[in-house]
């Protein structure tokens, strides 16, 4: 039997997903039927989505054999009740690459002191030392997923000092890595610029709060393209303030697009992003949805399986 597929997220996504979704299946020598309007919802075996895409009721959903989402997080895809069939997350290598991208090209700008140096003023000669090496920089990154390991790998080969944290223990070759709450401030305390990459789920909303702050040393540069939560914004405003942290490129928020009177739109010291730092590619992740439907075809394990206990 064919199976039937429906695409459930922002319409204007779907040309680009048809053309690599259709060379995906092709490759896989799958042949399946996509619909971007529901029909019968007890028809479907399965459904690619974003996580606020137009299905948020799966019950009528009956037949289906997995959740596939086209992002990484997938929150709003565990929280929901209704969904009692595995979901997978998206695990993009396009993804990967953008992330590793984005996260070296903002270590590199604060390590070389960029913004100080755009900002002088026409005939201005900064009388100042240049930066260090980067073997002389220590940078820490917080989640050792696929993103973060990733991230971490590309700033050792730069040269930098790594350290690696994650909930759980992890290994990273030429990393030193550290995991849970009690060595969470080890991983921080040397680390001139830090790199969130964590998931959001209850053990880290709020991560970066007043404690974490008074464990960065003064002028410390924090980045945050993982989750918005992981940061309690008035802590980091107040660590903002007095110096501890030098800046705060935020990629991120609670709430998006972040009210235009939130105080980071204001505050000198934060640089706004839009939710940029890395999209799915269609051309990368679309073989990472196929493999998942091939599987299901076949009875072999799901990829990327959500873990509800883990929260992603």
């Amino acid at each position: 039997m064919t199976p039937r597929i429906l695409f459930s997220a922002e319409s204007r996504l779907f040309p680009e997903w048809r053309t690599t979704l259709a060379e995906a299946l092709d490759d896989a020598g799958l042949t399946a039927r996509i619909d971007t309007s529901c029909g019968d919802p007890a028809s479907y075996d399965y459904v690619i989505c974003s996580p606020g895409g137009p299905v948020r009721d799966f019950r009528p959903f009956t037949r289906l054999k997995a959740v596939l989402s086209m992002w990484a997080g997938v929150e709003p895809l565990i929280t929901n009740p209704t969904i009692t069939c595995p979901i997978a997350r998206m695990v993009d290598p396009g993804m990967i690459e953008g992330m590793t991208e984005w996260v070296t090209g903002q270590v590199l700008r604060h390590h070389l002191h960029m913004d100080r140096l755009l900002a002088a003023r026409p005939g201005e000669w900064l009388k100042q030392h240049g930066p260090p090496l980067a073997r002389n920089r220590t940078v820490a990154i917080l989640g050792l997923g696929e993103l973060g390991s990733a991230a971490a790998a590309a700033l050792a080969r730069l040269g930098f000092r790594v350290t690696g944290w994650s909930r759980t223990p992890r290994t990273v070759p030429g990393i030193r890595c550290l995991s849970g709450r009690d060595e969470l401030p080890a991983a921080i305390a040397d680390a001139e610029i830090i790199s969130l990459l964590l998931p959001h789920t209850p053990q880290t909303e709020n991560i970066v709060d007043a404690a974490f702050l008074s464990g960065c040393r003064p002028g410390t540069v924090l980045l945050n393209s993982g989750r918005g939560a992981l940061i309690n914004d008035q802590d980091l405003l107040a660590a903002l303030d007095q110096g501890i942290i030098a800046n705060a490129t935020l990629d991120v928020f609670r709430e998006e697009p972040l009210p235009t009177n939130h105080p980071f739109w204001a505050h000198p010291k934060v640089s706004i992003w839009p939710h940029i730092a890395s999209d799915t590619h269609p051309d990368t992740a679309a073989a990472v949805l196929v493999e998942n439907i091939r599987r299901g075809e076949s009875g072999e394990p799901f990829l990327h399986l959500v873990d509800h206990s883990r929260g992603y």
